[in-house]
């Protein structure tokens, strides 16, 4: 499967609104809720996830007249913040960002306690790859030099720390890279990037992965050392690092990260196509745009049917992957 990604195309007079004050217009028709928006995080604060909806919220608050209470619930796989969005009032006042690990969750640890048809995906917000890295003051300082040392160390010895339990985005990534490596790393769950980069810095894993966002000020400060993209192209703010495929080791670098927007079970399609327009209005925000090119994200063109579909087929797409590395039963 290929994620085909695209700009929303907008009209000359939103992008001189735009251009101008950095805040997108919205007509009176739009998305304008009664009260403050929750939106509910399933990591802790710090991860890719949470400073894409802070960052946001900067341009989407003023053109909604309401704010957004950013909680973050991290556990049990995502269980706490998909629990809650569950229950929750299909009006537009609680909703949540997910990420492909709630689809392999909702194969794995968490079936038979959640499934798609439980909310509302409203809409795609970002696709972005994987990286790994290690410290500079470690001696791994390529990709090469990670598979010589799994190699001489042997099965499972190597740590690498990512986010979620296995069968996670991350998780199935990696395995994708060991395979084609030939080599078996030991698998390191953490709920939040700024865990994993505290446990990396320790010596307490060898190695991390993560989204490019939440890692870049420590590349800038020196303190990481980015190994290999797992993606199709080389990042923008780390042009010397290859990709996994360039390296040598092929994988399916179809296989990104997808964050969107979902609510509960039976919200009125109108509304949710107005909140879709409204996120990604805001999102053409000189600010936005910034961040996202800094970050070396993509921002896809999916309201609510678009991303119901593509919700469909991401699910079999892990699925696909997930019997591939011998994660389902």
């Amino acid at each position: 499967m290929t994620f085909t990604i695209s700009r929303r195309s907008l009209g000359l007079a939103l992008a001189a609104t735009v251009a101008l004050t950095g805040i997108p217009a919205m007509a009176q028709d739009t998305w304008q809720p009664e009260g403050p928006v929750r939106i509910l995080m399933h990591t802790k604060p710090g991860g890719t996830a949470d400073i894409f909806i802070r960052t946001l919220a900067a341009t989407l608050e003023p053109a909604i007249g309401q704010p957004l209470v950013v909680e973050n619930l991290p556990g049990a796989g995502g269980a706490n913040q998909m629990n809650q969005i569950r229950r929750a009032e299909p009006d537009g006042l609680t909703l949540g960002i997910n990420t492909v690990s709630h689809f392999t969750g909702m194969l794995t640890n968490l079936k038979g306690v959640f499934a798609p048809d439980n909310f509302s995906w409203i809409a795609a917000a970002q696709i972005d790859p994987i990286l790994l890295f290690s410290s500079t003051e470690s001696d791994i300082d390529t990709i090469e030099d990670l598979v010589a040392l799994a190699k001489e160390r042997g099965d499972g010895v190597v740590n690498i720390g990512g986010f979620g339990p296995v069968g996670s985005m991350q998780h199935i990534g990696i395995s994708m890279f060991e395979k084609s490596a030939g080599i078996k790393l030991n698998w390191v769950a953490f709920e939040a990037t700024p865990d994993i980069l505290t446990a990396l810095l320790g010596g307490h894993v060898d190695v991390g992965v993560s989204n490019l966002g939440p890692t870049l000020p420590f590349f800038e400060s020196d303190r990481l050392e980015a190994l290999a993209i797992l993606g199709p192209d080389r990042l923008e703010s780390l042009p010397d690092t290859p990709t996994v495929n360039e390296a040598g080791y092929p994988v399916n670098t179809d296989w990104v990260q997808v964050r969107g927007l979902f609510g509960p079970a039976d919200m009125d399609p109108a509304l949710q196509t107005q909140i879709a327009d409204a996120f990604q209005l805001a999102m053409q925000a000189e600010s936005y745009q910034d961040y996202a090119a800094k970050s070396g994200v993509e921002t896809p063109d999916m309201g609510p049917e678009d991303y119901s579909a593509f919700v469909q087929q991401l699910m079999t797409v892990a699925e696909e992957n997930l019997r591939e590395q011998n994660l389902l039963n």
